[in-house]
This record gives C-alpha cells, structure tokens and sequence, in this order.
C-alpha cells in the first residue's frame, strides 16, 4: 500500500517503513506526526482517488531528526557593470519515517 501525501507545498508517495525528508515541521523529535492532507491512496484490490482529498485517510510517521541540507552557492552578477554577490543557504529538513496508512 501507498499514498501521496501533501506537506510543505510539495507532494510526497510514501509507503509503510520508509523514510522522507520534507520541509521542517514544528514536532520535537521522538514524537508522532499526522498528515491529513491525502491525494491518493494505492491498495491492492484498487485505488482511492480524492477530490482533491480521500475522506477518513490519515499517514502518521515518527518524527526521526532534523536538520540541514548541503550548502547551495547563489551567485548574482549583472555583465559590464562590476556588480556581484554571492551568497550560501542551507535549507532545513525534518527526516520523517512513514509508520501507518489508513484509508
């Protein structure tokens, strides 16, 4: 079984037992988070398709760590005139393992 889940403005196909990394949410870690926000829900006797959301469908995982990502290098220049800038980011991520799919 498996669900497309949506969190952080991005859309995620999860499964039972894996492991994701999404945009930092505020759970300290250790705890249990629930995603409501479900598309779809993949089964073996079919599939349930939402509109935009399945009814009653819930994922919940385990809230593993966080952190940040590898550093991304921004470099901005206008040609001719001597200007640049660069800059680094670093973006944050909670790593998330899927405990449970209820459709």
């Amino acid at each position: 079984m498996y669900a497309l889940i949506e969190t952080g403005g991005k859309q995620y196909k999860v499964q039972e037992g894996q492991a994701i990394y999404i945009e930092k949410l505020p759970v300290a870690e250790g705890e249990s988070v629930t995603f409501d926000k479900v598309l779809f829900v993949g089964k073996e006797d079919g599939a349930l398709v939402g509109k935009p959301l399945v009814n009653g469908a819930k994922v919940t995982g385990k809230v593993e760590k966080h952190g940040k990502g590898k550093k991304m290098i921004v470099f901005k220049y206008k040609p001719k005139k001597d200007s640049k800038r660069k800059q680094g980011h670093r973006q944050p991520f909670t790593k998330v393992v899927i405990d449970k799919i209820e459709a």
